[in-house]
C-alpha cells in the first residue's frame, strides 16, 4: 500500500523535483552504505527501500520525455 502511495506522489511531481528528490536518495543511500561499513547501521532494511525508490524516480525520469514526445505526435 504504502509503495503504490510513493508511486503515485512520484508521477506528480515535475523532473525538477525528481531531480531534488533523486540527490537527496543518493546522499541518504551513501551514509547508509557508511553506517554499514562502520557497523552502526539499525535498519537494514532501508538501504533495500532506498535503492529501490532510486530505480523508481530513474525510471520515472525516463519514462517523462517519452510521454511528452507521444504526445506531441498524436
Amino acid at each position: 500500500m504504502k509503495q503504490k502511495q510513493r508511486l503515485s506522489d512520484l508521477k506528480v511531481m515535475s523532473s525538477d523535483q525528481l531531480e531534488q528528490e533523486l540527490l537527496s536518495l543518493k546522499k541518504e543511500q551513501f551514509n547508509l552504505r557508511f553506517q554499514r561499513a562502520t557497523g552502526q547501521l539499525e535498519n537494514t532494511a532501508r538501504v533495500r527501500t532506498v535503492r529501490r525508490d532510486i530505480a523508481r524516480i530513474k525510471t520515472l525520469s525516463a519514462q517523462k520525455p517519452q510521454e511528452g514526445a507521444t504526445a506531441k505526435h498524436r
